[in-house]
């Protein structure tokens, strides 16, 4: 049974959509060896000025927040973390934002 919800609002420029899609296109898969990971799904919007939506359904919020402090998340984030850097290095915004919501699954 799935009992906690993440999801991740990603907001891409228009000249990025492509390279974020590549991104986890070609992701390493670190958040798969993850205590308590279920599954994820990244969901591109009809319209591109939208939000991306990444969606990953966990055993326990705990088994989540262990998540985001582990290794795997730094792993599973650094291609992307390099892109903001960058992007700052060169004095421009950056090329996305990310925010995040999590739930509980009360109905299945």
């Amino acid at each position: 049974m799935k009992n906690f919800v993440a999801i991740n609002y990603i907001q891409c420029d228009d000249g990025y959509a492509h390279r974020f899609e590549e991104l986890f296109a070609t992701r390493a898969h670190a958040i798969d060896r993850l205590p308590g990971f279920i599954d994820m799904q990244v969901l591109r919007p009809s319209d591109l000025k939208d939000e991306y939506l990444i969606v990953s359904h966990w055993k326990s919020e705990a088994d989540f927040k262990a998540w985001t402090k582990s290794p795997e998340f730094i792993e599973g984030h650094k291609r992307g973390f390099e892109d903001l850097r960058l992007a700052k290095e060169r004095g421009e915004k950056p090329p996305m934002s990310s925010s995040f919501k999590t739930y509980s699954v009360i109905a299945n």
